[in-house]
């Protein structure tokens, strides 16, 4: 009877052993691919239980689900962990293993722990303390593995990269396997982060305590997550309980499921296999857990058939548990989509809402012999005629556009549908006039460079549509991080909707920074660096019309060179209401000297 209670006994804990889940946390997804990670599961456990020597880790729970694609795809920021909230006082361990594309030795495909104020990513509020990559070099300044406030000169590592050329290190796949990460916050004098697998060992020692980020003042707590980039990480354990619940290594059966991507029109005769093959579906499993699952793993039907031109219901059917086994009761979700004719051509029936671009050439953008801009379809109409003869209002989102040529006169734009049906569109390009602006105060920031990002603003001007601002300063930095100087801020007139952050070397942040085109002549960062305690700097700031703005930046250091930098085309911006300002991260602006 003993030996039969320890048989059971075994067998229960090889089923608690088993991991394939995924977690959900605000909206966020997390992709497993359950069925090819399950045998490792049960090794994994047993291996998170060996901790360093020199640390035992207390009262860790199990949280099992992946973070990314398990074939290396997921790009950066677009797979995140749980939110993991650290009070003030307490230490976060977690345990997972980490798995790095043995095909890619880029040396930033690992991942990165962000550090953040109590706040989901992208809520109002919402602030980073920084962020810090698993990888380190001898170069901080050409390869950047954090940023933020969480500063490099507070970094050792034991393990330091050499990328090459193509930024590739065979040395990155040192940072596989087992890692231990530790987000220390017991100092009252510190702030540790620590990640090491045994062989590569990155510690951040920050010697005072990060202030409160959150609006709130009585909360101290801050917020923790993981993000992978061509890679994917296995989370095992967890001392803190995150946002959303701990994750258990029991399968689960489907609940419910979400329809992506699918498509609302479907030309007639498309065999509906190839129509959906696009289409995927967020299923949620018991204990709310998640998992993208693709088209491959799904059943369609449509009804009624695909011959005949109509709207159709789409129905869809999943069937497996979160492990991959048949489950107990499939899932199903419908959705419509609409079967046509093939386009036979196109045409504008309601011109753009904007025709009229404008773009200002300073020294930073002189030398651009190929500059663009991109056309803005806003309140453009565009009709189909298909082969039956009906006709149809297409969605602008299902076009694409030619760029315009930055060159004063008329351009004609592209249109171009499915299958290659173009129709044309006019716009004209001018040239815009800068004027200069002046702040009402003389200083913005201590003038011991003391003040932190965003803590002290200049005043904020409105560009109308077609002009371009400009505003003279000189920048003193305390010369600790190259971001060390201004930064110019787009806003709307209300102050709190942003449009981007643009900073002098060559970097920036925000909704509509992501399309811009972007580039500096700083050259060596650190020489540039140097010469910006005392830079006379011009900012040029031109809202072009086509929903974008630009700004360009003309800096002449204190060593008599000069530098430039530019942000074309930022982009969600609303002709009608676009304002900019200056600001301030570890430096100080002098206006008004003339």
């Amino acid at each position: 009877m003993r030996l039969l209670k320890k048989i059971a006994y075994a067998c229960c804990s090889v089923t608690f052993g088993l991991l394939t889940l995924t977690g959900c946390t605000d909206g966020e997804l997390y992709d497993v691919n359950a069925p090819d990670w399950i045998s490792d599961k049960i090794q994994e456990i047993e291996d998170s239980k060996k901790q360093p020597e020199d640390e035992e880790l207390e009262g860790m729970q199990e949280d099992v689900y992946t973070i990314g694609n398990t074939d290396f795809t997921s790009g950066f920021w677009s797979a995140f962990s749980k939110y993991y909230v650290v009070p003030d006082g307490e230490k976060w361990n977690a345990v997972f293993n980490l798995h790095i594309n043995p095909a890619d030795n880029t040396y930033y495909k690992n991942y990165a722990i962000v550090v953040t104020n109590d706040v989901d990513r992208g809520g109002t509020g919402y602030t980073e303390y920084g962020a810090i990559r698993f990888d380190a070099t001898s170069d901080s300044l050409a390869y950047n593995s954090q940023w933020g406030k969480l500063y490099f000169k507070y970094t050792t590592s034991t393990l330091l990269l050499s990328p090459d050329a193509s930024n590739a290190d065979p040395n990155v796949q040192s940072l596989g396997g087992k890692v231990t990460l530790t987000v220390d916050r017991t100092n009252e004098n510190a702030f540790t982060v620590k990640m090491t697998n045994g062989v590569a060992t990155k510690t951040y020692k920050q010697p005072y305590k990060e202030r409160n980020l959150n609006a709130d003042a009585s909360n101290t707590n801050i917020r923790c997550f993981l993000v992978p980039e061509g890679s994917y990480i296995d989370f095992l354990q967890t001392n803190i309980v995150p946002i959303g619940g701990l994750t258990s290594a029991l399968d689960k059966n489907p609940v419910s499921m979400v329809l992506k991507d699918v498509p609302d029109q479907v030309n007639v005769g498309t065999p509906l296999e190839e129509a959906m093959a696009n289409v995927s579906a967020i299923v949620t499993f018991e204990e709310g857990v998640t998992k993208t699952v693709l088209a491959a793993e799904l059943s369609f039907s449509a009804i009624p058939d695909m011959e005949q031109p109509g709207v159709k219901t789409l129905v869809v059917i999943y069937n497996k548990t979160l492990k991959g086994e048949n489950c107990d009761k499939p899932i199903m979700a419908n959705t419509t989509f609409e079967v046509v004719e093939q386009i036979a051509s196109i045409e504008v029936t309601t011109p753009p809402s904007h025709t009229q671009y404008y773009y200002y050439t300073s020294a930073a953008t002189k030398s651009l012999a190929n500059r663009t801009m991109a056309f803005d379809p806003t309140g453009m109409v565009v009709t189909a005629t298909y082969t039956d003869q009906s006709t149809r209002i297409i969605d602008n989102t299902r076009l694409s556009f030619s760029a315009v040529s930055t060159k004063a006169g008329s351009q004609t734009v592209t249109i171009t549908a499915e299958e290659g049906i173009t129709a044309t569109v006019g716009v004209t390009v001018s040239e815009s006039t800068a004027s200069e602006v002046r702040n009402t105060t003389n200083m913005v920031g201590a003038e011991d460079n003391s003040t932190g990002f965003g803590a002290a603003f200049s005043d904020y001007f409105s560009i109308p549509v077609g002009k371009t601002k400009s505003i003279a300063f000189t920048n003193y930095s305390n010369l600790a991080n190259f971001w060390n100087n201004f930064v110019v801020v787009l806003r709307k007139a209300n102050h709190i909707d942003e449009y981007a952050f643009v900073r002098a070397d060559n970097w920036g942040t925000g909704n509509g920074y992501g399309a811009c085109v972007h580039s500096g002549t700083q050259g060596d960062l650190n020489t540039w660096l140097a010469g910006m305690n005392g830079a006379k700097v011009t900012v040029y700031v031109t809202n072009c019309g086509n929903s974008t703005a630009d700004v360009q930046v003309v800096m002449e250091g204190t060593a008599g060179t000069t530098s430039t930098q530019y942000y074309l085309g930022i982009n969600t911006v609303d002709p009608s209401d676009l304002n900019f300002a200056l600001t301030v991260d570890g430096c100080h602006l002098v206006f008004n000297e003339n």
